[in-house]
């Protein structure tokens, strides 16, 4: 199931990249993960190999798949967006990626995006413009079906099933045999991840 929404993501990929960038980014490796407090991120470290090549990651957030495809299209080109904006060395964000400049706002707009202020996050706000929409539509860039993860904290575990959360054995010690698994908020060591905030 999840298969049919990566093809429509890289094919959505295909489709902005030519018709708002003519075809000037490279190739990415789009992935669908957990993600619950943003729509999407962009890791501007080339964190993916295949074979020889290494590439950037674009994420489209698993919890908030179920909203409709021009919003998510929306999401994909913010992120992609940042993509151009590195690669052409236009400084569109601060603050560990967070923070959206007026750089990122001119970039998004001039590629049919709506992009609203929010106090923390800058110009990230993000809405697709009817122009995008009709690009979208114009392509039959269609959701194949309606999935997306719950979105509930996971603990997972090497065997011992009593004990704590986060790691501790109900007592508060350390045990090291459960981890949460929850949105990292902060960029990790070796890139920046800029993130589209849920607002």
């Amino acid at each position: 199931m999840l298969k049919n929404m990566q093809e429509v993501l890289e094919y959505g990929f295909e489709v902005l990249n030519e018709v708002y960038f003519g075809n000037a980014l490279p190739p990415v490796v789009i992935t669908i993960m957990s993600s619950p407090k943003t729509y999407g991120h962009f890791t501007t470290g080339r964190v993916w190999k295949a074979e020889e090549n290494h590439y950037n990651e674009i994420n489209i957030s698993a919890e908030h798949l179920d909203r409709n495809i021009e919003e998510t299209m929306a999401t994909l080109m913010h992120e992609m967006v940042h993509y151009y904006c590195q690669l052409s060395g236009i400084n569109d964000t601060s603050k560990e990626g967070r923070y959206h400049n007026r750089n990122f706002k001119r970039e998004a707009e001039t590629r049919g995006l709506i992009i609203s202020y929010c106090k923390y996050i800058g110009y990230s706000v993000t809405e697709p413009s009817e122009g995008f929409i009709e690009v979208i539509q114009s392509h039959g860039v269609e959701k194949p079906l309606d999935i997306n993860r719950d979105g509930e904290m996971i603990i997972m575990g090497t065997g011992n099933s009593s004990g704590g959360n986060n790691g501790t054995d109900g007592n508060g010690n350390q045990t090291g045999n459960k981890k949460q698994v929850q949105e990292n908020t902060s960029a990790p060591a070796v890139e920046t991840v800029f993130a589209q905030q849920k607002i």
